[in-house]
Protein backbone atom coordinates (compact mmCIF):
# COMPACT_ATOMS: atom_id res chain seq x y z
CA UNK A 1 0.00 0.00 0.00
CA UNK A 2 1.42 3.11 -1.23
CA UNK A 3 0.71 6.50 0.20
CA UNK A 4 1.05 10.17 -0.78
CA UNK A 5 1.42 12.27 1.82
CA UNK A 6 1.87 16.26 2.48
CA UNK A 7 3.87 17.05 6.05
CA UNK A 8 4.45 20.75 7.19
CA UNK A 9 3.61 21.74 3.75
CA UNK A 10 5.77 19.37 1.38
CA UNK A 11 4.81 16.62 -0.39
CA UNK A 12 6.25 13.47 1.32
CA UNK A 13 6.59 10.99 -1.78
CA UNK A 14 5.12 7.38 -1.83
CA UNK A 15 7.25 4.59 -0.37
CA UNK A 16 7.06 1.22 -0.13
CA UNK A 17 6.78 -1.35 2.65
CA UNK A 18 9.03 -0.11 5.73
CA UNK A 19 9.76 -2.72 9.18
CA UNK A 20 7.28 -2.66 11.55
CA UNK A 21 7.89 -2.14 15.22
CA UNK A 22 8.30 -5.66 17.71
CA UNK A 23 5.25 -5.76 20.37
CA UNK A 24 6.71 -4.82 24.25
CA UNK A 25 5.97 -7.66 26.64
CA UNK A 26 2.29 -6.31 28.26
CA UNK A 27 3.93 -7.09 31.43
CA UNK A 28 6.69 -4.46 30.65
CA UNK A 29 4.17 -1.61 30.44
CA UNK A 30 2.40 -2.68 32.70
CA UNK A 31 4.87 -2.81 35.12
CA UNK A 32 6.40 1.05 34.47
CA UNK A 33 3.06 2.47 34.43
CA UNK A 34 2.43 0.88 37.85
CA UNK A 35 5.84 2.22 39.04
CA UNK A 36 4.96 5.58 37.63
CA UNK A 37 1.07 6.17 38.63
CA UNK A 38 2.23 8.13 41.75
CA UNK A 39 4.46 10.70 39.43
CA UNK A 40 2.49 10.53 36.03
CA UNK A 41 1.03 13.62 36.85
CA UNK A 42 4.04 15.75 38.00
CA UNK A 43 6.17 14.50 35.34
CA UNK A 44 3.88 14.18 32.14
CA UNK A 45 1.38 16.87 33.58
CA UNK A 46 1.73 20.41 32.51
CA UNK A 47 4.82 19.78 30.02
CA UNK A 48 2.48 17.58 28.24
CA UNK A 49 -0.63 19.36 28.29
CA UNK A 50 -0.32 21.65 25.41
CA UNK A 51 -0.57 18.44 23.19
CA UNK A 52 -3.79 17.36 24.97
CA UNK A 53 -5.53 20.65 23.94
CA UNK A 54 -4.69 20.41 20.79
CA UNK A 55 -5.82 17.25 20.33
CA UNK A 56 -9.10 17.94 21.61
CA UNK A 57 -9.08 20.67 19.38
CA UNK A 58 -8.63 18.80 16.38
CA UNK A 59 -11.14 16.25 17.03
CA UNK A 60 -13.77 18.74 16.06
CA UNK A 61 -16.16 17.69 18.27
CA UNK A 62 -19.75 18.27 17.39
CA UNK A 63 -22.68 18.42 19.92
CA UNK A 64 -23.92 15.04 20.68
CA UNK A 65 -20.76 13.03 19.16
CA UNK A 66 -19.48 9.85 20.98
CA UNK A 67 -15.94 10.72 21.67
CA UNK A 68 -13.25 7.47 22.26
CA UNK A 69 -10.07 8.25 24.07
CA UNK A 70 -7.54 5.11 24.43
CA UNK A 71 -4.79 5.50 26.76
CA UNK A 72 -6.47 7.81 29.05
CA UNK A 73 -3.70 7.40 32.03
CA UNK A 74 -5.13 9.21 35.20
CA UNK A 75 -7.21 11.47 32.86
CA UNK A 76 -5.36 14.63 32.34
CA UNK A 77 -7.48 15.64 29.12
CA UNK A 78 -10.87 14.14 30.63
CA UNK A 79 -11.70 18.27 31.19
CA UNK A 80 -10.87 19.40 28.21
CA UNK A 81 -13.62 17.54 26.38
CA UNK A 82 -17.06 19.87 26.05
CA UNK A 83 -19.88 18.67 28.05
CA UNK A 84 -22.08 18.20 24.78
CA UNK A 85 -20.14 15.31 24.17
CA UNK A 86 -20.17 11.57 25.73
CA UNK A 87 -17.13 10.40 26.18
CA UNK A 88 -15.23 6.52 26.79
CA UNK A 89 -11.89 6.10 28.16
CA UNK A 90 -10.45 3.60 28.33
CA UNK A 91 -6.80 2.46 29.87
CA UNK A 92 -5.35 -1.29 30.75
CA UNK A 93 -3.24 0.07 33.73
CA UNK A 94 -5.10 -0.19 36.87
CA UNK A 95 -2.94 2.22 38.86
CA UNK A 96 -3.34 4.72 36.51
CA UNK A 97 -7.52 4.31 36.36
CA UNK A 98 -7.91 4.77 39.77
CA UNK A 99 -6.34 8.02 39.64
CA UNK A 100 -8.37 8.22 36.81
CA UNK A 101 -10.91 7.61 38.39
CA UNK A 102 -10.55 10.18 41.79
CA UNK A 103 -9.89 12.77 39.03
CA UNK A 104 -13.21 12.41 37.40
CA UNK A 105 -15.47 12.76 40.89
CA UNK A 106 -13.31 15.56 42.08
CA UNK A 107 -14.36 17.44 38.95
CA UNK A 108 -17.95 15.98 38.53
CA UNK A 109 -17.33 14.95 35.00
CA UNK A 110 -20.85 13.56 34.11
CA UNK A 111 -19.90 13.45 30.60
CA UNK A 112 -17.05 10.66 30.79
CA UNK A 113 -17.06 7.15 31.48
CA UNK A 114 -13.60 5.21 32.33
CA UNK A 115 -13.69 1.60 31.49
CA UNK A 116 -10.38 -0.54 31.94
CA UNK A 117 -9.55 -2.27 28.39
CA UNK A 118 -7.02 -3.25 26.40
CA UNK A 119 -6.32 -0.81 23.06
CA UNK A 120 -5.04 -3.80 20.71
CA UNK A 121 -8.39 -5.58 21.59
CA UNK A 122 -11.11 -3.15 22.08
CA UNK A 123 -14.97 -5.15 22.44
CA UNK A 124 -16.75 -1.57 21.07
CA UNK A 125 -18.94 -2.95 17.57
CA UNK A 126 -17.52 -1.58 14.41
CA UNK A 127 -18.11 2.32 14.10
CA UNK A 128 -19.29 2.96 17.54
CA UNK A 129 -17.52 6.72 18.05
CA UNK A 130 -17.39 9.73 15.71
CA UNK A 131 -14.27 10.09 17.02
CA UNK A 132 -11.01 8.73 18.23
CA UNK A 133 -8.19 10.25 20.22
CA UNK A 134 -4.62 8.61 21.26
CA UNK A 135 -2.61 11.19 23.69
CA UNK A 136 0.64 9.66 24.19
CA UNK A 137 -0.27 6.38 24.01
CA UNK A 138 1.65 4.87 20.51
CA UNK A 139 4.85 4.78 21.64
CA UNK A 140 4.00 2.94 24.46
CA UNK A 141 1.52 0.42 23.57
CA UNK A 142 2.84 -3.10 23.50
CA UNK A 143 1.33 -3.65 19.81
CA UNK A 144 0.87 -0.46 18.18
CA UNK A 145 -0.15 -1.18 14.74
CA UNK A 146 -2.66 -3.39 16.71
CA UNK A 147 -3.91 -0.70 18.62
CA UNK A 148 -4.44 1.20 15.30
CA UNK A 149 -6.21 -0.80 13.61
CA UNK A 150 -8.62 -1.19 16.12
CA UNK A 151 -8.95 2.87 16.78
CA UNK A 152 -9.63 2.75 12.99
CA UNK A 153 -12.13 -0.23 13.45
CA UNK A 154 -14.25 1.52 16.20
CA UNK A 155 -14.25 4.58 14.40
CA UNK A 156 -17.03 5.65 11.83
CA UNK A 157 -16.14 6.29 8.53
CA UNK A 158 -15.69 10.16 8.29
CA UNK A 159 -14.54 10.60 11.65
CA UNK A 160 -10.87 11.78 12.50
CA UNK A 161 -8.78 9.50 14.66
CA UNK A 162 -6.26 12.36 16.31
CA UNK A 163 -2.68 10.99 17.49
CA UNK A 164 -0.61 12.63 19.97
CA UNK A 165 3.00 11.32 19.70
CA UNK A 166 6.70 11.02 19.24
CA UNK A 167 8.03 9.80 15.95
CA UNK A 168 11.29 9.44 14.16
CA UNK A 169 12.52 12.75 13.21
CA UNK A 170 12.75 13.54 9.51
CA UNK A 171 15.96 15.37 10.48
CA UNK A 172 18.80 12.51 9.30
CA UNK A 173 21.19 13.06 12.39
CA UNK A 174 18.51 13.50 14.73
CA UNK A 175 16.54 10.02 13.42
CA UNK A 176 19.66 8.36 13.63
CA UNK A 177 20.22 9.18 17.20
CA UNK A 178 16.52 8.20 17.51
CA UNK A 179 17.29 4.34 16.46
CA UNK A 180 20.35 3.67 18.49
CA UNK A 181 18.53 4.77 21.53
CA UNK A 182 15.68 2.78 20.35
CA UNK A 183 17.03 -0.78 22.04
CA UNK A 184 17.42 1.06 25.49
CA UNK A 185 14.16 2.56 25.05
CA UNK A 186 12.23 -0.21 24.73
CA UNK A 187 13.73 -2.19 27.45
CA UNK A 188 12.12 0.66 29.43
CA UNK A 189 8.95 0.74 27.62
CA UNK A 190 9.19 3.66 25.37
CA UNK A 191 9.79 3.44 21.20
CA UNK A 192 11.78 6.01 20.19
CA UNK A 193 12.25 5.13 16.34
CA UNK A 194 8.26 5.22 15.31
CA UNK A 195 8.13 6.00 12.02
CA UNK A 196 4.74 7.69 11.58
CA UNK A 197 3.95 6.63 7.76
CA UNK A 198 4.71 2.60 8.00
CA UNK A 199 2.24 2.82 10.92
CA UNK A 200 -0.95 4.74 9.03
CA UNK A 201 0.39 1.99 6.01
CA UNK A 202 0.18 -0.90 8.36
CA UNK A 203 -3.22 0.30 10.04
CA UNK A 204 -5.14 1.64 6.64
CA UNK A 205 -5.27 5.10 7.89
CA UNK A 206 -4.76 8.68 5.73
CA UNK A 207 -3.04 11.47 7.15
CA UNK A 208 -4.36 14.62 6.96
CA UNK A 209 -2.05 16.95 8.95
CA UNK A 210 0.70 16.33 11.11
CA UNK A 211 2.80 19.75 13.51
CA UNK A 212 4.76 19.84 16.19
CA UNK A 213 3.36 20.23 19.63
CA UNK A 214 4.63 21.30 22.93
CA UNK A 215 8.19 22.63 23.38
CA UNK A 216 10.65 21.68 22.40
CA UNK A 217 8.22 20.22 19.66
CA UNK A 218 9.49 16.58 19.27
CA UNK A 219 5.69 15.49 19.76
CA UNK A 220 3.89 15.33 16.89
CA UNK A 221 -0.22 15.53 16.63
CA UNK A 222 -1.63 13.80 13.55
CA UNK A 223 -4.88 13.69 12.23
CA UNK A 224 -6.10 10.72 10.62
CA UNK A 225 -8.74 9.23 8.68
CA UNK A 226 -9.83 6.17 7.47
CA UNK A 227 -8.06 4.97 4.41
Amino acid sequence: MALSLREHGRSVPPFGARPLPRPIENAVVDRVYAALSPVYDLLFGAPLQPGRKAAVAALGIRPGDRVLEVGTGTALTAHLYPEHCHVTAVDRSAPMLRRARARIARAGLRHVRLLAADAARLTFPDASFDAVCAPYLISVAPDPVAVLREMRRVCRPAGRIVIVNHFLSANGLLATVERALAPVTLAAGFRSDLDLRALLAAAGLRLVERRGVNWPPIWSLAVCVRG
